[in-house]
């Protein structure tokens, strides 16, 4: 027989102990080593194993000896040098050991927000970025808008890399909000958990085709189920609560607009006028505008963006001659 050295990988992002079982069988069962003191000996000591600290591999090779099994514990980063080393003396002397790499955990869909928030709590403590220490939620507000628009950006020109980055600074800036809301008074202060969690409960409570067993005929159905949960928890007066008011005027125009229509509400729009002379008669032009395009089911708001991008491309052409 050929002795057995295995180095088990566990995720740093997980509590240490969240082992397979076959890993801890492992453990438990062989001679296990590792390069430094870590939680996770104490942990399998504390469950019976042994765990000696010790360096370089020869002390590996020895426990596992002629036909035996070892085990190396990996640190956070997978003691990548200390597996080259392995690896390279193993190839150097054929027949001393089968190298065996076992992943005892690994990271759940979802870890690296972990990352997120560990490195965002970093710059936003004592000795971290003073400029981010220095900001509030309103004076992020602009940056929250800018980040969306460059996202809305990469999504219109197709570019699928760009977006992976621009919703990586849209991220960044839900991440510093919740950082920040950490450090509020006691009886208001809330965290990205908290942000989370209620996103889990109203994703669960507004999909009830999903979660709850409901029946539905199709999307519209889908649609119409959402729409009548959302105003049953925000138990609003009007339709139109709620809408967002920093939205450009025409998407503005527009969501108030589909509020109505979906409240069952008709509610005439200003007549085109015949003459645009003021400014109340260019509002009204606008809105009538926005009304027809509605009832074309073309979006306003992307019409007169992208048209004043074209507008750009003849301003730049007749710039070059």
């Amino acid at each position: 027989m050929t002795a057995r050295v295995v180095l088990l990988v566990t995720s740093p992002r997980l509590p240490v102990g969240l082992l397979t079982a076959e890993a801890w069988d492992l453990v438990r069962a062989h001679p296990v080593l590792a390069a430094a003191e870590s939680g996770l000996a104490a942990v399998v000591r504390a469950a019976g194993g042994s765990v000696t600290i010790t360096s370089g591999t020869d002390a590996l090779l020895d426990a596992a000896g002629a036909d035996g099994t070892a085990v190396w514990l990996a640190g956070p980063t997978g003691d990548e040098a200390f597996a080259r080393e392995l690896g390279l003396r193993l190839a150097r002397e054929p027949g001393r050991a089968e190298l065996e790499l076992m992943y005892g955990s690994w990271d759940p869909p979802g870890a690296r927000m972990l990352d997120a928030v560990t490195v965002m709590d970093r710059l936003m403590s004592p000795g971290g970025d003073p400029w981010k220490r220095q900001q509030t939620h309103a004076t992020l507000a602009q940056f929250l808008l800018e980040e969306c628009y460059e996202a809305y950006d990469a999504i219109e020109a197709g570019d699928l890399g760009a977006l992976r980055e621009e919703l990586g600074d849209v991220l960044l800036q839900v991440v510093l909000h919740a950082r920040m809301a950490e450090e509020l008074p006691e009886d208001e202060r809330w965290s990205v958990d908290d942000v989370a969690g209620d996103l889990v409960a109203k994703l669960i409570r507004r999909n009830p085709h999903v979660f709850a067993g409901a029946a539905v005929a199709g999307v519209d159905e889908i649609v119409e189920n959402w729409e009548q949960i959302k105003r049953a928890e925000k138990s609003r007066d009007s339709a139109v609560d709620g809408v967002a008011l920093a939205q450009p005027a025409l998407a503005l125009a527009a969501k108030i607009m589909q509020r109505a229509e979906r409240a069952g509400l008709d509610v005439p729009v200003p007549a085109q006028p015949s003459t645009v002379d003021s400014e109340g008669a260019l509002g009204a032009a606008l809105l009538a505008t926005v009304a027809e395009a509605r009832e074309r089911g073309l979006d306003a708001e992307a019409a007169l963006r992208r048209a004043a991008l074209s507008y750009a491309e003849s301003v730049r052409a007749a710039e070059a001659g």
